[in-house]
């Protein structure tokens, strides 16, 4: 994969931009958690990031399939390195209030909902049709070492001061733009067809005429909706296991690690037959090791289970975008990618605010064992409402 040097400035540059938004990610959470101790404001980060994308995804559809995907891309690194250092100057001057860090979280999700259908359906058009399988798993192995070193590395910049952590991802962002811009296409210009109402809700259409994807994207949604244990990691870190913001950096990371292995292995041996029933294991996977996490008042168990919960995860992950990246014509792939990105943004950011608002209701521990509860039964009554999505073998139809 890494023959196609496309390929490779587009692996890094989604390293290095998903490296900046974890280590933001940690160094948000601290330093919010620190300034109002409340569970709520964890959850509220998520839904910051989420009510973007729900706004826009018909727009970044648009956008993705009739302009320059590597310029949205770069643009949009651009505008995450500017509010990184928005973070910073609020630190210094004193104006780190929740409602300040939470605009500007609200921002970074508003390019990141330009900026993921973009660089997701930039494969297609990098690396032959035979290959699109594999350099998912490529992608996904450069989306988790992500997760291993950004969240670890701003656990340990956070510990020195949270100005450390945002000019450091600040820093990855305009990298990861400059890679960006040095991507060439494989494909020749597209046909561009007139905008009309039914082309701006073509891609909500196509998905709901294609059981397996819909299928698969509402299992996702719905299993992540309710399995999101990471938004209260905060408060494990400070209350539960005692492991302050260095502990945070490592539970963050934690879940990257498993995904990381499992998603190496899947770049040398791509899934190949009986993809439904392995989507649906490893969702029942998902739900047992959230389950374990939650009861878990040991460091290493914690860590254990979170790598579990990260390599179950990745293998759904694979599924999920080579089927969209398989299934759907090259002219609509923005505009699907888009509401594939609604999908996976509503399970991770509002998945963030529920774990956060339930937390605060019921308390942290509840909250994450009825999540993990919740995603086991998701995915057996999944089974029984797409069975096609269960009978499915191969990627292509």
């Amino acid at each position: 994969m890494l023959g196609h040097p496309s390929f490779a400035f587009l692996l890094c540059s989604r390293v290095l931009a998903n490296m900046g938004f974890h280590m933001l990610g940690v160094a948000v959470g601290w330093q919010l958690y620190a300034l109002t101790g409340s569970a709520l404001d964890l959850g509220l980060v998520g839904l910051a990031q989420f009510l973007p994308i729900v706004l826009l995804t018909l727009l970044v559809g648009q956008v993705a399939d009739r302009c320059d995907r590597r310029l949205i891309a770069v643009v949009c690194q651009l505008v995450e390195a500017a509010a990184a250092l928005a973070l910073v100057a609020a630190t210094v001057t004193g104006r780190q209030s929740n409602t300040t860090i939470l605009a500007i979280v609200a921002l970074i999700g508003a390019a990141r909902a330009f900026e993921s259908p973009a660089t997701t359906a930039l494969v297609s058009d990098v690396v032959p049709r035979p290959l699109i399988a594999r350099a998912m798993a490529w992608l996904v192995s450069a989306n988790q070492t992500a997760q291993i070193v950004g969240p670890a590395l701003g656990g340990f910049l956070s510990a020195r001061s949270p100005e450390a952590a945002y000019v450091a991802a600040a820093s990855l962002f305009v990298v990861a733009g400059m890679c960006a811009a040095v991507i060439r296409s494989r494909r020749g210009p597209r046909a561009v067809e007139p905008l009309t109402l039914e082309s701006v809700f073509s891609g909500v259409a196509f998905i709901w005429s294609r059981r397996v994807l819909l299928g698969t994207m509402s299992l996702d949604l719905f299993a992540v909706l309710l399995g999101g244990a990471t938004a209260l990691l905060p408060v494990y870190a400070r209350d539960i296991l005692d492991a302050g913001p260095r502990g945070l950096g490592l539970l963050r990371s934690a879940p990257a690690v498993g995904a990381l292995a499992t998603s190496i292995f899947l770049a040398r041996y791509p899934l190949r037959r009986r993809i439904g029933p392995a989507l649906f294991r490893t969702v029942m996977v998902f739900g047992a090791a959230t389950i374990v996490f939650g009861l878990s008042t040991s460091f290493a168990l914690s860590l254990v289970a979170l790598a579990v919960l990260g390599a179950s995860d990745v293998v759904s992950v694979v599924i999920r975008a080579s089927l969209v990246q398989i299934r759907t014509p090259d002219a609509m792939r923005g505009r699907v990618s888009a509401v594939h990105s609604l999908f996976t943004g509503t399970s991770n950011q509002l998945g963030a605010f529920e774990s956060g608002l339930v937390g605060a209701l019921v308390g942290t521990v509840p909250s994450v064992l009825l999540g993990g509860i919740g995603t086991v039964a998701i995915a057996v009554l999944w089974m029984v409402l797409f069975p096609e999505l269960r009978r499915v073998h191969q990627f292509e139809e």
